[in-house]
């Protein structure tokens, strides 16, 4: 790989792999998917439609960062440095999940909540399910991203399912004492 000489090419290199994180040597895309976390806080304190508004603004910004930085890195599909397509897309998985306001209940129910947002991520990225597989076969950004897109929005779906299953087993337990 060159090292991108243009203030942007660095730029755009340093957005798509996470400011680093992207070059961890492991589990690259769980690293990089860590800098949504603060993504996802802000995002939580947005209206159900606000939340949708800013989710495909996040993944239409994912594709072309991602695009000009798999040719910036040397063409390689899907390079496991680009993360952006990780950090950018975390936020679907908490679509209309009352997540701050479990925070404010109890910190330690929001933070249950939000790793067990993040695991199921990383899982429904990792197994990508239909269509999500299928989609990563497209090229350049489009195929980078939208996978992440279907792999967010399986996880949404999951983490409601689990906000019922953390009330009824999980934050009970919690809050004895």
């Amino acid at each position: 790989m060159t090292k991108p000489s243009s203030l942007r090419s660095r730029l755009i290199v340093a957005v798509a792999t996470g400011f680093g994180l992207g070059n961890a040597p492991v589990a690259s895309g769980t690293f990089g998917a860590l800098l949504g976390v603060p993504l996802v806080l802000g995002f939580a304190a947005l209206t159900l439609w606000w939340q949708v508004g800013v989710a495909l603004l996040l993944t239409a910004l994912a594709i072309p960062i991602c695009d000009a930085a798999e040719g910036l890195l040397g063409g390689k599909k899907d390079d496991g440095r680009i993360v952006a397509d990780e950090y950018l897309t975390l936020p679907i998985a908490v679509i209309g999940l009352p997540l701050l306001a479990t925070f404010r209940q109890s910190p330690l129910n929001g933070l249950i909540l939000l790793g067990t947002v993040f695991v199921l991520s990383r899982i429904c990225d990792i197994l990508k399910p239909f269509p999500a597989r299928q989609i990563q076969r497209m090229k350049g950004g489009w195929g980078i991203v939208l996978d992440d897109f279907f792999a967010s929005a399986y996880a949404m779906i999951l983490s409601h399912g689990a906000l019922d299953l953390l009330r009824s087993f999980v934050f009970p337990l919690t809050s004895r004492g």
